[in-house]
Formats: structure tokens, sequence, C-alpha cells
């Protein structure tokens, strides 16, 4: 229409406003108190779902799905075969893995899951929400608030205010594209200051 190739409007698309809100996430000291409550829970998938999901910046159903099979202990590796942006290799702490090794040691034999689940239709759990909500309540925090996908926006978060670059952070987090990961970048200010530090540093005193 502004062009002046049509003399007539076919259809009227409104713009969404863009997503500006606050992304909430945990302090280090709310993981390890969600941490501590998971594993004292009475459902047995919470503290290893809370422990990857912290230690990964993996998605919800990224973590239930995970087999044995994909976990590399020596590359220090979880295969995503089915991520959101394609297959990618998930990496993980060499604390995490230690973990994990305790962790399938604790499991049958006969599954290939780590959170297997008889009666789901896929062989594995497919939903943990109704645990994790009495997990973050007895963590002194708001289950309404902090949802399970609130564990990716923390372990992002972390590894920015951290000073990871973002294009680290996106081969971590799995993200498409870094406007996706800038996102994080604004919740604190600290690695930008610290970054201009760096160029005061570099340039001395000028003027």
């Amino acid at each position: 229409m502004d062009w002046g190739w049509l003399k007539f409007r076919p259809a009227k698309i409104e713009r969404l406003k863009e997503d500006n809100d606050k992304i909430a996430y945990l302090a280090v000291d709310q993981v390890k108190r969600l941490v501590e409550e998971a594993r004292l829970d009475r459902d047995p998938r919470m503290y290893p779902f809370v422990m990857i999901a912290a230690g990964t910046a993996m998605r919800k159903m990224e973590v239930l799905s995970i087999r044995k099979e994909h976990i590399d202990f020596e590359r220090l590796l979880i295969l995503v075969p089915k991520a959101k942006a394609g297959m990618r290799e998930q990496p993980i702490t060499k604390q995490l893995a230690a973990f994990l090794r305790w962790y399938v040691n604790t499991l049958p034999d006969n599954t290939p899951w780590l959170f297997p689940f008889s009666t789901s239709r896929t062989g594995h759990s497919v939903e943990v929400r109704n645990s994790f909500r009495r997990v973050v309540a007895a963590a002194g925090l708001d289950p309404d608030v902090i949802v399970r996908h609130t564990l990716r926006h923390t372990a992002i978060t972390h590894l920015v205010q951290a000073g990871v670059d973002l294009p680290t952070v996106k081969r971590i987090s799995g993200h498409k594209t870094l406007i996706m990961v800038e996102r994080y970048a604004h919740q604190n200010g600290e690695p930008i200051q610290a970054a201009m530090d760096v160029l005061d540093d570099r340039y001395g005193e000028l003027g």
C-alpha cells in the first residue's frame, strides 16, 4: 500500500507488542535451596530433574526425554536429538556428569530412559508440574512465579552474568538466534560495565 503496488488493503495486520517483561530467575542461594528440597521430595524424579535443568539450561521435555545412551561422559555432552532448533549436543559440567553417573546406576537395567514412566505412551515422564510446584513451595519460593522453565532462564542468566560471551551462551542454550539470547544480557548490567572497564583500562586516561 505504501509503495502503491496495491489499490486496496486486503487485510489489517495487528502488530503484536514485544514481550519486554523481566525474565524471572533464581539467585544462587535459591538454586541451592531448590536442589535440596528436590533431593528430599517424595517424587524421585525431582532431584535429577532440578539438577539437570538448572545445570544445563535444557528445556523441560529435553530433560525428561534423555536416554542413557544420550550421555557422553567422556566428552561431557548430552545428545538432544529433537531439540527445538534441531539436533544438538548439550554441554554439561563435570559436577553434573558425576551426578549423572551415580543417578544412572540407580535406574533399572531394563529401561533406556533417565525418567522412566511405565504408564506413559512414550515410556518416559512427560510432565512434572505438580511435584515441581511442591518443591518450589518447600524452598520458600512462589510456585506461580517460579515454574519449570525458570530453571532454563536461571542457567542462561547466570552464564551471561558471569561474563560468558553471547555466542557461547547461544551454543549452550540451544537458541536459534543471538537475538533471543540478548534478552538475558539486559537482566544485569554487571557484564556490560565490566566490558566498559576493559575498554577504559586499554585506553587509559584520555583527554
